[in-house]
């Protein structure tokens, strides 16, 4: 079987052709800029060399076709025709308190896209246009579904709710919700499978340009750091994390901003950018950091501060604690974060491997020492192959009805 699976975000593409019979990717690639005069395409595929090319790509449904059209192309020949493609899985952000995993997309789970938009407006539009143009690009052929948010429909009220009157609950199902919960969910599994056993207590850290983190018990999200957005929790690289919510009306009148220019401020100004004034990219500010620069080690405390007190916040909610995750693009690569995040933790049986963790980029390894009672795993995230594996578990659940 032979999955396509679209990431669409609001003015990106991403995709990967898998053959699941084997789980290996035939090609990848990125549409870059959708509706920008210097949009770009970039398709790689273990035979050849990145190739980038400037392609006008006016929409979502322009880019779709090109990816088509270079998967079938007689260039690459990666595909004789697009009939060889036997379902398409889509990455959905949000899909609201209705979704507790994937589903075959039709026209119920469009609208409920359109319905969770006023939560997610840069991603769900994105989405929904994305499926709209396999729709009309491939008419009958099945899509699946994997929502963000739904791996996190597990928590229980006491974790989601917040402490605000009910009825803004009722009238707007005003909640937490989480995110990155594809990534969750992949990892946790992988690190049951290196534990050996389903029963576990596990703390997931996806720790990227957007972070979050993940209390998973028995292979169930218990709680996680982001919210009703994903601005909550930790602290990332451009957004505040958590914050005394008094702060955003008191800086919208000392500011005179309005709730645009706050929602700016918040979401694409803040973080260890904002702390630092030099960049969201971890690696600058641990150069700058090197040089003595006193912001960027400031905003480098701040986030490893943060993100410890979650996972002693975390320890508490389930009574102990069996692994650490590290993943994302930060997670898997960077040595320094992982060292501070499980320095001091001695205390819950942790023994972290100093050296092993210095040569640790990108790879699955074990970064705690072989008698730890709680183990630390660098495990990189693969949120398409399991958008793939579901899309291909509903697809046969259907051809075998």
């Amino acid at each position: 079987m032979k999955i396509l699976v679209l990431n669409c975000g609001s003015s990106s593409l991403k995709f990967q052709l898998l053959n699941m019979e084997n789980e290996t990717v035939s090609a990848r690639g990125l549409v870059e800029r959708i509706g920008k005069e210097d949009s770009s395409v970039t398709f790689c595929m273990d035979s050849y060399e990145k190739i980038k090319k400037e392609i006008p790509v006016k929409s979502h449904k322009a880019g779709v076709q090109i990816v088509f059209d270079f998967l079938t192309s007689d260039e690459f020949k990666i595909l004789k025709s697009k009939d060889e493609i036997d379902a398409i899985g889509h990455r959905l952000v949000h899909g609201g308190e209705k979704y507790a995993g994937s589903v075959l997309i039709d026209d119920d789970v469009i609208q409920t896209l359109r319905d969770c938009s006023v939560f997610s407006p840069l991603h769900n539009p994105a989405n929904i246009a994305g499926v709209e143009a396999c729709k009309e690009l491939f008419p009958g052929l099945p899509m699946a579904g994997v929502f963000d948010t739904a791996f996190h429909q597990t928590m229980p009220d006491y974790a989601y709710m917040y402490a605000l009157p009910y009825y803004l609950y009722e009238k707007h199902h005003i909640r937490r919700y989480g995110f990155h919960g594809t990534s969750h969910r992949y990892v946790s599994q992988i690190a049951n499978k290196l534990l050996g056993r389903e029963d576990t207590r596990l703390i997931s850290c996806h720790l990227g340009n957007g972070s979050s983190i993940t209390a998973i018990v028995n292979g169930k999200s218990l709680d996680t750091s982001m919210g009703h957005t994903p601005v909550g929790g930790l602290i990332m690289g451009t957004r505040c994390g958590d914050i005394d919510p008094a702060i955003v009306t008191f800086i919208e009148s000392i500011e005179h901003l309005s709730p645009e220019e706050l929602d700016d401020l918040i979401n694409k100004k803040s973080g260890v950018f904002g702390v630092s004034g030099i960049s969201n990219d971890f690696r600058d500010l641990e150069a700058a950091n090197k040089r003595g620069d006193k912001r960027a080690k400031l905003a480098l405390e701040m986030f490893d501060f943060r993100l410890k007190k979650y996972i002693g916040a975390y320890t508490a909610i389930m009574g102990g604690l069996d692994a650490i995750i590290f993943t994302a693009g930060i997670g898997e690569n960077d040595p320094e974060t992982r060292y501070e995040a499980c320095n001091g933790l001695e205390y819950l049986g942790l023994k972290f491997d100093v050296e092993k963790n210095k040569n640790i980029k990108g790879e699955l390894a074990e970064i705690s020492t072989s008698d730890s009672k709680v183990k630390v795993y660098v495990i990189p995230t693969n949120e398409e192959l399991l958008i793939a594996r579901d899309t291909k578990d509903i697809v046969s659940s259907i051809n075998s009805k």
